[in-house]
């Protein structure tokens, strides 16, 4: 489903998009009634906004691929020869026509007489940018253009590839130019971009660009990556208008912001509303609670072990925490986690009544259940892709978490930065004590071993901790594992669960009620007709779940082979491409 069906429907009738990448855009009178006007720019400039994220799967599906989430099955990426130039895709025709289009555009923009030309154009520079950016973390080395392919130009049409870096600072280029150029201050539907837009996006990009440099070592440009989390802070500085969303429930603050139809101006920066009316939707109740739709994805043990207590303190630092059952280890913890899996008290409704909801095995593999993104209603959001609530694509509590981590990267964080990035988010998630303004001086040793003894900057690594806490399912966790060069956790991360003490029943939300049966051999009658069977019987089957120690333990889910190597950092040129252009070249070792 298009995003934004009502304008791509006119757009059509205007015939400027051509089909193919040697071809160029019809250029006929609809050329005026296009750049003649302003309203004719803004309308062209509208049909960008389908590079922004598709709602049905979401952002919200991003993160299924990551160390922080079990899921069924192994994705292409990380399944043993899964991947290959022959199966990889992102770079036919069709993957460049967005390109072309902006290109097009620009150029004839330019040669507009409208005054506001310039804002349209700066709106087409930072959708390149988007484009640039994307590819690049897809392929690294592309080809830059930044004009319309004539016919006969062979030169762009079967040149060699452009340096990533080379790329990226044009990238730069693009988001400082829509920041200038952009007249739109700001938007209160959240759906339109603006110069905080801009700007925010700019903190995102060059935060991934900055530890690309510094931890990919191999290409030697540590020297260069400083520059780029100074670009970080400086475009989170020059924002403005945004705080962090504060419910009237502080139990709610957090998870309201991904169940609401109409996005909260407060926090969040753009965001795509859905429409019932248009048949816009979001498969997300689908994707996390369907037993046979999507990835069924949930979260691991070791992530919600770094969640933190009330207090402040570490969770992993309570004695026995390793042995410590569902029901006991979710209390009094970081409000954020019982806002995103069920725990405790939660109910759902079916039919608009309430029901008691406990972790539901028939669902999830590994008892801590996803509720970020899903309507607490079953019906029809459970078994249609019904959801309505706006899909979030960026938001202040981001920047936040972008501007923490390249001071802190840059050893330039001050008790104040603390205070107004990692506190203010911890705050608001109910945490007390001296971790909301106090810096870290010694490394969290859980954080140290989570992350492979690859970090030990104790300021750091809390940003870490926050940033895996705060944005979960957001979609950014996989290039997070990029960017600092820890891919291995995509393969070696646990796909481990809740520790149930043994077999048996287990009541997982302290109401009395038994919800789960682990059992092994011959199933059990069960106390009541709710519960949930999981046979943990000796196997090494794909597809099974077993407890770590055999008749205890802790949940452990066994999806499939799971290979990672440090060429799958970029995606090999498909093919099809090499076959058409041979200049294109090889990503290392495919």
């Amino acid at each position: 489903m298009k995003k934004f069906q009502y304008i791509l429907a006119v757009l059509g009738m205007l015939s400027f998009a051509a089909c193919d990448l040697d071809e160029m855009p019809v250029d006929t009178g609809t050329n005026q009634a296009i750049f003649g006007s302003a309203s004719g720019m803004e309308l062209y400039a509208n049909s960008f906004y389908d590079i922004l994220p598709n709602t049905d799967v979401g952002v919200f599906q991003g993160d299924d691929n990551s160390d922080l989430v079990a899921r069924n099955g192994v994705d292409d990426l990380l399944a043993p020869g899964a991947l290959s130039p022959i199966t990889s895709s992102g770079w036919n025709t069709g993957d460049w026509d967005d390109l072309r289009n902006i290109n097009y555009f620009i150029e004839n923009a330019e040669k507009s007489a409208v005054p506001e030309k310039n804002h349209y154009i700066g709106m087409a520079r930072f959708f390149r940018a988007l484009f640039y950016f994307e590819k690049v973390r897809r392929f690294g080395d592309v080809p830059w253009i930044d004009k319309t392919i004539e016919v006969g130009d062979e030169e762009a049409l079967y040149g060699e590839r452009t340096s990533r870096f080379e790329v990226m600072d044009n990238v730069l280029a693009d988001l400082d130019d829509a920041i200038a150029n952009i007249t739109l201050t700001s938007d209160p539907s959240c759906t339109r971009i603006t110069q905080n837009v801009a700007r925010a996006y700019k903190t995102r990009i060059c935060l991934f660009e900055a530890s690309f440099r510094k931890y990919h070592t191999q290409y030697e440009m540590q020297a260069t990556a400083d520059a780029w989390f100074q670009h970080v802070v400086d475009a989170a500085n020059a924002i403005t208008g945004f705080t962090l969303h504060q419910a009237t429930i502080p139990e709610r603050s957090y998870r309201d912001l991904f169940i609401t139809k109409a996005p909260y101006a407060d926090e969040t920066i753009l965001a795509v509303a859905l429409d019932a009316s248009l048949q816009v939707f979001s498969s997300a109740n689908r994707r996390f609670i369907s037993p046979t739709y999507g990835n069924r994805p949930s979260l691991t043990r070791n992530f919600v072990n770094t969640y933190l207590n009330l207090d402040g303190t570490a969770f992993t630092d309570d004695p026995g925490y390793q042995t410590t059952p569902f029901v006991d280890e979710v209390k009094d913890r970081d409000l954020r986690l019982q806002q995103t899996i069920r725990l405790g008290d939660y109910h759902r409704t079916e039919n608009a009544i309430p029901v008691v909801a406990p972790p539901n095995f028939n669902q999830t593999f590994t008892g801590y259940q996803p509720i970020k993104w899903c309507y607490d209603e079953r019906f029809p959001y459970d078994d249609e892709s019904r959801n309505d609530n706006a899909h979030i694509i960026m938001r202040w509590g981001e920047v936040l978490l972008n501007k923490a981590e390249a001071l802190a990267e840059l050893g330039t964080m001050t008790p104040a930065d603390w205070t107004a990035t990692i506190g203010a988010l911890r705050q608001r998630a109910g945490i007390t004590g001296s971790t909301l303004t106090t810096m870290p001086t010694a490394a969290d040793p859980y954080l140290v071993d989570y992350y492979l003894g690859k970090f030990t900057n104790p300021i750091l690594l809390e940003v870490m901790r926050e940033r895996a806490v705060e944005l979960v399912f957001e979609g950014l966790r996989p290039d997070d594992l990029r960017r600092w060069h820890i891919g291995e956790l995509f393969e070696e991360a646990p796909m481990n669960g809740i520790y149930v003490p043994k077999l048996g029943e287990q009541d997982l939300n302290g109401d009395g009620v038994m919800d789960v049966c682990f059992y092994q051999g011959t199933r059990p009658a069960p106390s009541n007709s709710t519960v949930a069977f999981v046979d943990v019987s000796p196997s090494s089957a794909v597809g099974r779940i077993q407890l770590s120690n055999g008749t205890s333990g802790e949940v452990i889910w066994n999806p499939g082979e799971r290979e990672w190597l440090d060429k799958k950092y970029l995606y090999p040129i498909p093919q099809a491409a090499l076959d058409v252009n041979e200049n294109l070249g090889q990503n290392p070792d495919w």
